[in-house]
């Protein structure tokens, strides 16, 4: 942090921490800035720190804190958690996946990634989907990251996924109206399997690893399913930040 100590300095005499609260947000959005761009510069090729690194900690100091103001003034009650990659138990598996929407349905695709208990890689996948809807492409993400990881031979599984309401109709939270759709029936199907599976929802902002591979998948020319042996270069800072269990704060509507 000794780095950093300037950073902060300057923070303070530019006004952004003149009062408590605002400091603890200034001090731990900067730690997380350095943290970050320290990994990036390491992990990712030509990765360049911003030109004025103190407006880039500052407009995310402001954002928190207005974020939070809104909180306080909102009729419902909520409370702020923290959100990042936590490590399976040992002896399971953990997959993280995702799907990506662009160009008005004209492209879409999926990807995940299987980590052991320790955040080691495992094996990832992705697969350019072509004209889907967004919530079509989450519902492929999980169908080919339960096939693939059953196919790995997985014992115990834990599915993540960002989409809550495919969480919610696989783990039957929900009902909704009409046919159960096709791709949801081959997940619960997979799911009762000779293995234990359990999916749980998580927030974007803790799926970053899956996310980037969805999204790698919509540039790719073949619709074919890739297995990834060994993570992609770009994807070592967001899989280093996972294993370091890097967290950020999103505020939640507490349910009476």
């Amino acid at each position: 942090m000794i780095a950093g100590t300037g950073f902060l300095t300057t923070l303070i005499k530019k006004g952004i921490g003149d009062n408590h609260a605002t400091w603890q947000t200034t001090f731990m959005t900067t730690c997380w800035y350095l943290w970050n761009w320290r990994n990036k510069s390491i992990f990712e090729i030509g990765f360049q720190r911003p030109s004025n690194p103190k407006l880039v900690i500052q407009k995310f100091t402001r954002e928190i804190e207005d974020n939070t103001k809104l909180v306080d003034k909102s009729p419902h009650q909520k409370e702020t958690i923290y959100i990042g990659w936590v490590r399976p138990q040992i002896g399971w598996v953990k997959l993280n996946c995702d799907g990506a929407w662009k160009g008005s349905g004209t492209l879409a695709g999926c990807g995940g990634l299987l980590r052991d208990f320790d955040g080691s890689w495992i094996k990832g996948y992705f697969k350019k989907i072509g004209m889907c809807d967004a919530f079509h492409a989450e519902k492929w993400g999980t169908y080919l990251g339960l096939d693939f990881a059953w196919r790995e031979n997985t014992i115990h599984l834990i599915v993540v996924s960002d989409s809550k309401i495919l969480v919610d109709m696989i783990t039957e939270n929900c009902n909704f109206g009409g046919t159960t759709p096709t791709l949801v029936k081959r997940i619960l199907q997979l799911s009762s399997l000779s293995w234990t599976v359990k999916i749980i929802h998580i927030w974007r902002v803790g799926n970053k690893s899956a996310d980037w591979l969805a999204n790698f998948s919509i540039s790719i020319d073949s619709l074919d399913f890739h297995i990834l042996e060994n993570p992609p270069s770009e994807l070592q800072s967001l899989l280093f930040d996972d294993i370091s269990e890097a967290c950020m704060p999103r505020n939640v509507r507490l349910i009476s």
